[in-house]
């Protein structure tokens, strides 16, 4: 029953109704005893009457009772009068943002401060584990001095029922029974998909709504819309936002905040509003950027309030050390029980963290915790290598580390070691030239100890090494099992006798399925390897905890160094951590005094997709689905695309082939190995590929109609990856790794007569991607002889000289079917185009010129030339991301149990 006017309910007198929903009425209330406005939320008699229920409840209210800030309406206590139940809150004034919406669309500069201040609030409740679980305009007021204040937060789940005894009539909003393991709460239209599905919800479902809340705004109609609560949820599940229906001039990066925010995939959405925020005060200080940065600036810093204070390590510190010099501090005082305590680091200004995925790595943290290298790449492609103390505000790059991946630094944290450019290198931490240690062509990973010994991976399908820091002859440390069908040992971590080491070993779906995939430790000696986890992850080791990634998930499990043991169950330390399947590769550091640093992410690069472009880089279309694709290859007609696509739960990869004009696919190999880089023959008729299936990359080839039966081509013991088919059928181009002396070189088969192998190109340097020109007189191919990565011309067979077509680093040379043209991608991510012709045994170049960004997931060969050179088919992520901040956790380990 309503209550009248002047009812008492302890100290509060009933003024008027304000409103009734399924949370109960709400009314306007004087409180006697302060003389203020209050607002009395009267709980529904169901509820009231239910002791378990109140029980409940009035545990989560007093929770949300210590939620304290301005842009949260406060609750101020419960009151109870018989059988009412009431719940006291502040009274705000003003109207509704859905009745601000339903007179229109707000306007940009009304929103955009409107969007912050709702992010702001969920931040601050995400932060202290709650969670508003029914985020939509009607919970969100307007007050007359343009504030928002969001009402009604986690009163969804503190009136929740049991999801055993569920009913549509009790529910708080709309709730609909689902399975034992949750129930849908929240208001449909704004519902985020898992949430529809009746799953259980994190603060990525508040980050949905907030997205949809902010699309309304912008664009006046509802996000996800039906005629039924059932077709609205089939919409939130299934259907996009109408996006065409935001305004023309929204800066760029708030459409690309709203579709991050409106991702399905919980894995793949923004996963934290601190993000949205942060974006949306960017939009609001630079309305015409045209990406979101999320950097300060490392060089001309930025005003020290936007650098700080959105990623700030704790407010009890801020006064103490704004320049973060407390982190050094408090880890050289550290005492047991100390509480972790969190930071966000962000890129430099225009950059962003590990590039395309983590292809290359993530970073670094250095064994004293005092410093963290990381990578960032620029907007204009180049990947280098930062060093920045915790100390200090200012990350610095060091020169000569372009294009570094998988950093790791030497025991004394004076030094890294790296890889790029077909070469492993070292450089100290503080500057200055580089030092080349040994040849690699496809790495996974290194380590260096006290004795100054490093331990690497040189390729893909390698076993460890160890070299001298000082250089030397590589000598294999580990040796694979042919019986476990393991075929690469990777992530070499040293424990702290720097005597023993743990890795990774890992191969197809049949090393996974045998139980031989897994973290191992084993010595410099030689001894025999032994198990200790059986997780397909990178690893580290740190304070008694071995780490590493489990569905998504960073976990630490006890270990004793000395018996190389584990002396416990594992348990999660962080959630949602970044990590890419393909690489086994989680985006994790920690040192041994308790310093942890990860990329927040989920698991990256699982969608990328195939899109046609045209020489200006407008898209065209979208070949396909989405998957986890790696290399492709335009049949010479261009009416077929023969694609590795990897399947990450068994480790394997296959080839596909797809149907140009109408996107359907077909498998074209069937191995639970690693089968890669297709090449069309020049009458299309048949298919080389690269195939690990008897533990090293040979080549075969295949009919492309996929009837007809696999032959092997060849096989050295090195690994093998086939570059081109030469026009008239006679030759194929191929890479041969692995060479102690020479690395990675270019070979060619005949075929015909006894189709014996011969170098083209075996020199101390890297050789690759070597592409025929359409008359079969010159070969172009990337060499790392100046030290970067160039694009060079040279007669074939040979012998002659050689010509340099790039000059600022390039990869991937094509071909223009009338071999007028050059089409190379540079370190910049542009597709160039270089013009050059051929007289005699003379070469010639031309204007170089850009076409287009390719904005290319930079994964082995991201993109490939159609014959005419007026398409390009690039592998790019499913949409533009921006570079979520490295979170920094001093004191990871502080209270934990071994």
């Amino acid at each position: 029953m309503p209550l009248t006017s002047g009812t008492i309910l302890g100290p509060y007198e009933v003024i008027a109704l304000l409103g009734a929903g399924g949370m109960g009425e709400v009314y306007r209330a004087t409180d006697s005893k302060l003389r203020r406005n209050v607002a009395l939320k009267v709980l529904p008699q169901l509820f009231a009457s239910d002791a378990q229920r109140m029980g409940r409840f009035e545990r989560e209210a007093q929770l949300l009772a210590s939620l304290n800030h301005p842009n949260i309406a406060t609750i101020h206590g419960l009151e109870e009068s018989g059988s009412i139940r009431a719940l006291v809150m502040e009274l705000v004034e003003g109207p509704t943002l859905g009745e601000r919406i339903a007179q229109g669309p707000v306007p940009l500069e009304e929103a955009l401060p409107m969007a912050k201040q709702i992010a702001e609030a969920l931040e601050y409740a995400h932060e202290r584990g709650i969670i508003h679980r029914d985020l939509k305009p009607a919970n969100i007021k307007l007050t007359k001095d343009s504030a928002v204040k969001v009402l009604d937060f986690g009163l969804a789940k503190a009136l929740a029922d049991d999801p055993a005894t569920l009913d549509l009539s009790t529910s708080p909003t709309l709730s609909v029974a689902a399975t034992r393991a949750g129930f849908i709460l929240g208001t449909a239209a704004y519902m985020a998909p898992e949430q529809a599905r009746g799953k259980p919800v994190d603060r990525r479902a508040d980050i949905w709504s907030f997205g949809a809340v902010f699309f309304e705004m912008l664009s006046g109609k509802v996000a996800f819309a039906g005629e039924t609560i059932s077709d609205t949820l089939a919409a939130v599940i299934r259907s996009e936002p109408d996006w065409d229906a935001l305004p023309k001039n929204m800066p760029p990066q708030i459409r690309q905040l709203l579709r991050r925010c409106l991702e399905k995939d919980a894995r793949r959405r923004l996963q934290a509003i601190g993000e949205a925020r942060y974006a949306v005060e960017e939009a609001i200080a630079n309305p015409r950027a045209g990406e979101i940065a999320l950097a300060p600036a490392p060089v001309a810093p930025a005003p020290f309030w936007r650098r700080a204070l959105p990623w700030a390590f704790a407010s009890m510190f801020l006064a103490a050390a704004l320049a973060l010099s407390f982190a050094v501090v408090s880890l050289e005082r550290a005492e047991s029980g100390q509480l972790p305590v969190r930071a966000f680091l962000l890129p430099p200004e225009s950059a962003s963290f590990g590039g395309s995925g983590l292809t290359g790595g993530f970073a670094a943290v250095s064994p004293d915790g005092k410093t963290i290298a990381f990578l960032a790449t620029a907007k204009d492609g180049r990947r280098l290598l930062w060093v920045r103390p915790l100390e200090s505000l200012v990350a610095q790059p060091l020169a000569g580390t372009e294009n570094a991946s998988y950093p790791f630094w030497s025991p004394d944290s004076r030094s890294l070691g790296f890889f790029a450019q077909g070469k492993l290198k070292r450089i100290e931490a503080s500057g200055g030239p580089t030092v080349t240690i040994s040849d690699v062509s496809d790495p996974r990973g290194g380590a260096w100890n006290a004795d100054g010994v490093i331990l690497f991976t040189p390729n893909v399908t390698a076993p460890l090494f160890r070299i001298s820091a000082a250089g030397g002859t590589p000598e294999a440390i580990t040796k694979f099992d042919p019986a476990s069908k393991v075929n690469t040992h990777r992530w070499p971590q040293f424990l702290p006798d720097g005597r023993h080491f743990l890795y990774l070993a890992r191969g197809p779906g049949a090393a996974v399925e045998s139980g031989a995939a897994g973290i191992y430790v084993s010595s410099l000696d030689g001894k025999e390897s032994k198990l200790v986890v059986r997780a397909v992850s990178s690893m580290a080791y740190a304070s008694g905890y071995l780490l590493f990634v489990r569905e998504g998930t960073l976990m630490a499990q006890p270990f004793d160094a000395r018996r190389l043991t584990t002396t416990g169950d594992a348990f999660p330390v962080a959630e949602q951590i970044g990590f890419d399947p393909a690489y086994s590769l989680g985006a994790f550091s920690v040192s041994e005094n308790g310093v942890l640093a990860y990329l927040p992410g989920g698991a990256v690069q699982s969608n990328l997709k195939l899109t046609w472009v045209d020489r200006s880089g407008k898209e065209l279309s979208v070949l396909g689905d989405f998957a986890n694709y790696f290399e492709s290859s335009i049949s010479p007609d261009g009416k077929k695309v023969a694609v590795n696509i990897y399947d990450a739960p068994s480790q394997s990869s296959n080839i596909w082939i797809y149907d140009a004009a109408r996107g359907l696919r077909t498998r074209f190999t069937f191995d639970a190995s690693l089968n890669r880089f297709p090449v069309w023959s020049a009458d299309g008729s048949r298919i080389v590929f690269t195939s690990n299936r008897k533990g090293h990359y040979d080549l075969y080839v295949k009919p492309s109609g996929g009837a007809g039966t696999e032959e092997l081509l060849v096989t050295t013991g090195l690994q093998l990856l086939a570059n081109d088919w030469s026009r008239d059928d006679r030759f194929l181009l191929y890479e041969s790794n692995g060479d102690p002396k020479t690395g990675a070189d270019l070979w060619v088969l005949p075929l015909t007569g006894e189709r014996k192998p011969f170098p083209f190109l075996q020199t101390p340097f890297t050789e690759q991607y070597g592409k025929f020109s359409p008359d079969g007189k010159w070969v172009a191919y990337t060499s790392n002889e100046s030290g970067i990565e160039q694009v060079y011309v040279a007669p074939f067979p040979g012998p002659g000289g050689k010509w340099q077509i790039s000059t600022l680093g390039g990869t991937l040379p094509g071909w223009r079917q009338d071999g007028k043209e050059i089409l190379y991608l540079a370190p910049d991510n542009n597709v160039m185009a270089a013009e050059v012709s051929a007289k005699g045994s003379a070469f010639e170049i031309g204007v170089v010129r850009p076409l287009f960004k390719a904005k290319a997931v930079k994964r082995d060969i991201p993109f490939d030339v159609a014959r005419d050179a007026q398409r390009f088919l690039v592998n790019r992520a499913l949409e533009e991301t921006s570079s979520a901040p490295i979170t920094l956790v001093l004191h990871w380990n502080s209270g934990l149990k071994k």
